[in-house]
């Protein structure tokens, strides 16, 4: 029987936080952090292993992840549109939180996007997350007196 993710992760004694590129071979264990982390992703939509894939060729999709001795504790996915970047998919491991990750991952999503010539990013936080509200305001996040509308071709899209 596989080993839980987080029993391996609790095991483990953590040398240095390394960033880099998400590979596709990498879904699992994001889908995995993903839900132990409470986000509700939609396997068989937009994060479905092959749109994620598709999106990330378009050159528009920043997908990241946090290593701690080769192991995902963290992940972010910033995309954008041309004008305006986003930055979506944050998540870190329980164990790895107030260590700076997240704040590490949003950075280098920002400064690719920032190279990208995005000027103007933001985010989408569900109402009940309030630490996420918490951390981007923190990091220099201002909140937008807006509501967000959506109109969706099927339910998981």
């Amino acid at each position: 029987m596989r080993e839980n993710y987080w029993e391996k992760i609790n095991k483990m004694k953590i040398k240095e936080i390394t960033i880099r590129k998400f590979h596709v071979t990498d879904y699992e264990d994001v889908v995995q952090l993903w839900s132990e982390a409470g986000i509700h992703y939609k396997p068989n939509g937009r994060e479905s292993h092959p749109r994620m894939e598709k999106e990330i060729q378009t050159g528009q999709a920043i997908f990241l992840v946090a290593l701690a001795d080769k192991r995902i504790v963290g992940v972010v996915l910033g995309t954008h549109d041309s004008r305006k970047g986003w930055i979506n998919w944050l998540a870190v491991a329980k164990e790895f939180r107030r260590q700076n990750i997240a704040f590490k991952l949003v950075s280098a999503a920002e400064t690719r996007l920032k190279e990208q010539g995005i000027e103007v990013i933001a985010c989408l936080i569900e109402s009940e997350n309030s630490i996420s509200r918490t951390f981007f305001s923190k990091i220099g996040y201002s909140k937008a007196p807006v509501e967000y509308f959506s109109k969706k071709q099927f339910p998981d899209a």
